[in-house]
């Protein structure tokens, strides 16, 4: 069973005349697989990230999540699969500066309502993953570009996701820092997550398992430079 499986997504905005964002796309993802999805600004990269991480509904269509129909799913239930399915990382860090890499993580797990008892376990794990445990008393502030970018990432996996969407993860990093935020998305993949990075990045598209292009909308064969 595919941990993402789409058929026919259209998504239309009202408009004179109609704005078609996507028109049709058909998508399957595999556990542990690493994709990358391409496309020029305004080919309808960050839309189906959005609908993929249920905070967008599509206009028409079938989504699937590991089987569960999920494209029109209940306010409740898409927040449920959101906090416990689904790990974000996005080209801003989004980390809190005036928060300790600790409380950023904790405040993760208590929106997820993860028990108390088991939240500086799940914290000291993640970030031993991302390689920031001995900044874990550190202010958001103080961290540098790539050590908020890691921290975005044990925030996305501290929850345990079957799933990561990544919308520009590197598009503000480094070369070197840009290859550690893709061997921690290794890492991952090798679990059995799902990770689906939308790029400009060309070294991402050749990093990944498998890589599409999104254009007008639609995926065509290739990958198109941007």
């Amino acid at each position: 069973m595919s941990a993402l499986a789409v058929r026919g997504i259209t998504k239309t905005y009202p408009a004179q005349p109609p704005v078609e964002a996507l028109r049709g796309i058909d998508l399957d993802v595999e556990a542990g697989e690493r994709l990358a999805i391409v496309g020029r600004s305004g080919a309808g990269k960050s839309t189906l990230l959005n609908i993929l991480g249920l905070l967008d509904e599509p206009t028409a269509g079938s989504y699937q999540l590991h089987g569960e129909e999920v494209g029109r799913a209940g306010e409740r239930r898409r927040d449920q699969l959101r906090t416990d399915a689904i790990g974000f990382v996005f080209q801003d860090s989004h980390v809190l500066g005036h928060r300790t890499v600790r409380e950023n993580l904790g405040i993760k797990l208590a929106i997820n309502r993860v028990p108390t008892d088991q939240r500086d376990g799940r914290v000291r794990s993640s970030l031993e993953r991302v390689g920031l445990v001995h900044r874990i008393d550190a202010p958001g502030r103080l961290l540098s570009g790539g050590e908020k970018q890691r921290l975005a990432i044990a925030r996305a996996i501290v929850t345990q996701p079957s799933v990561i969407l990544a919308d520009e993860p590197t598009g503000n990093l480094d070369p070197a820092n840009s290859d550690v935020v893709l061997g921690l998305f290794d890492e991952q993949a090798q679990t059995g997550v799902a990770v689906v990075v939308i790029t400009h990045d060309m070294r991402i598209a050749a990093w990944a398992d498998r890589a599409v292009t999104l254009e007008s909308g639609r995926f065509r064969p290739g990958v198109l430079t941007p």
